[in-house]
């Protein structure tokens, strides 16, 4: 039976250590304030946001929502975008996703500043994870893979290591940073052939293609380490992985849940580069 890669426990232990950081550092006046900008009533938009609001409002910061209806102009979302750009109360912005058809989904949230995208998904912060700097922020979801994984003392180095999914959200920056703790990737997506074979050699498989149930448990290697960035909700209501999970936590020697491993990751690293750019940019003024 797999040990759970709990991230609802690594996160609380992580918002007790920002939560520290924020009090010996900031005033309820000049704390991290993250800026939001959701265009649009998608649901699921809706709710991620609300969670990421309400997680900075717990852990003392300053938040604020710029909400756009469905047919707002381009133009006035970019000039929110330079506004906040440059107005130095803000420490961090990203614009939520997906944006309507009628707005650009890659140029609006690359016009945020490197220093504040706390995201970590601008072509500046990309190209910085690429090239191994470490001045740049990641992005959320495979940073907080890593250290969900290194909360558990596992070194994925020397590691065979599968990434199922090649999107720049995940997939992609989670091969690289992967690689940067050297382990050995393949990455797999929809033309692998005999994607079974891949997972099957795997000591590290990490998946996020939004497909239910597409690896199968007996595919796992006992043994493996098993991380499921997928989430979907079917009409019933009920939650699903990418990963056949009740198998697969048979075979894993560690498994994350779905929901509650990878997602509360992705919301307190947000919280935690959010931090980091405050600190940043209060060095800079003092």
């Amino acid at each position: 039976m797999a040990v759970l890669l709990d991230g609802k426990s690594v996160s609380a232990q992580l918002q007790t250590q920002i939560r520290k950081r924020v009090e010996a550092q900031f005033s309820q006046e000049n704390a991290p304030k993250l800026c939001v900008i959701l265009v649009g009533e998608n649901p699921a938009s809706a709710s991620y946001v609300r969670t990421k609001c309400k997680m900075a409002e717990k852990l003392g910061f300053r938040h604020e929502l710029y909400h756009f209806a469905e047919d707002v102009t381009s133009e006035v979302v970019e000039a929110t975008i330079d506004r906040l750009n440059a107005d130095p109360e803000c420490d961090a912005l990203f614009v939520q996703l997906p944006l309507p058809r009628h707005l650009d989904g890659v140029a609006l949230p690359n016009r945020v500043r490197a220093d504040k995208d706390a995201d970590g998904l601008t072509r500046a912060s990309m190209g910085a994870l690429l090239l191994g700097e470490t001045n740049g922020f990641q992005p959320c979801t495979p940073r907080g893979i890593m250290q969900l994984i290194r909360a558990y003392d596992i070194d994925v180095a020397g590691m065979d290591a599968v990434v199922i999914g090649r999107s720049n959200i995940v997939g992609k920056p989670m091969s690289v940073l992967l690689t940067r703790n050297n382990a050995t990737v393949t990455t797999c997506h929809t033309h692998t052939r005999n994607l079974e074979s891949h997972v099957r050699r795997a000591d590290l498989v990490v998946v996020a293609t939004g497909v239910p149930g597409l690896i199968k448990g007996d595919w796992i290697k006992p043994g493996a380490i098993v991380v499921d960035a997928g989430f979907t909700k079917t009409p019933d209501g009920v939650i699903h992985g990418d990963v056949e999970f009740e198998v697969a936590k048979e075979r894993a020697a560690y498994i994350t849940p779905v929901p509650g491993g990878v997602g509360p990751m992705t919301v307190i690293t947000l919280m935690l580069q959010t931090l980091e750019s405050a600190e940043r940019r209060r060095s800079k003024t003092s």
